[in-house]
């Protein structure tokens, strides 16, 4: 654990679904972050998109929030550690952020540009997802039905990112990739995922 080699995605590709499986890295070695790895699994079949998140290693040195008996939509998700997505469609500058609690709470925002005319995207009023603690590792599990917000069968950028909160430590920034001077997820070079 705590390997920071980038490992390119592994596509698993027919006419009816795609898979990939990517690991997240830090924006910054220089900051110290737990031993963790954080791995995603991002798998579509026609219009259904699944992602699964891995962190694996010394949670005990994470914040994580405890599971709520009743998630709801929640704002300011990534102030703590949370697992986020960005989508957006090829030549258009709007996008789609989804953050996903490790407490069950949500919330998915729809942008016109760069972040620009940020809010709720209300295509959705439930976002369940299935979230697995164990003593050193969590995996959540969302299937996201897409036809909710983009035309059938429509080719797809996608970003992948997570907040890290240790208890001891600065609040690092995790993604496949990171292509900017700062850790900004709404850069659109780094929707690099095609699918």
């Amino acid at each position: 654990m705590g390997d920071n080699r980038n490992f390119d995605p592994v596509p698993i590709i027919s006419e009816l679904f795609i898979l990939l499986m990517l690991k997240l890295q830090p924006f910054s070695r220089e900051i110290s972050t737990p031993l963790i790895d954080l791995a995603v699994k991002l798998d579509r079949h026609q219009d259904i998109l699944s992602i699964e998140y891995h962190l694996q290693g010394d949670l005990d040195a994470l914040i994580i929030p405890p599971q709520v008996p009743q998630p709801t939509r929640k704002s300011l998700l990534w102030e703590h550690t949370c697992f986020e997505f960005f989508i957006g469609v090829p030549g258009m500058p709007e996008y789609w952020e989804f953050n996903l609690s490790p407490a069950g709470d949500w919330n998915i925002f729809h942008l016109d540009n760069y972040r620009h005319g940020l809010r709720e995207e209300l295509a959705f009023i439930s976002l369940p997802f299935q979230i697995d603690l164990q003593p050193s590792s969590l995996m959540l599990r969302l299937e996201l039905d897409l036809g909710h917000i983009i035309e059938a069968e429509q080719d797809l950028e996608v970003s992948v990112t997570s907040v890290i909160e240790p208890r001891a430590g600065e609040i690092s920034y995790w993604a496949i990739s990171h292509s900017g001077e700062t850790a900004d997820f709404h850069l659109r070079d780094s929707f690099s995922i095609k699918i």
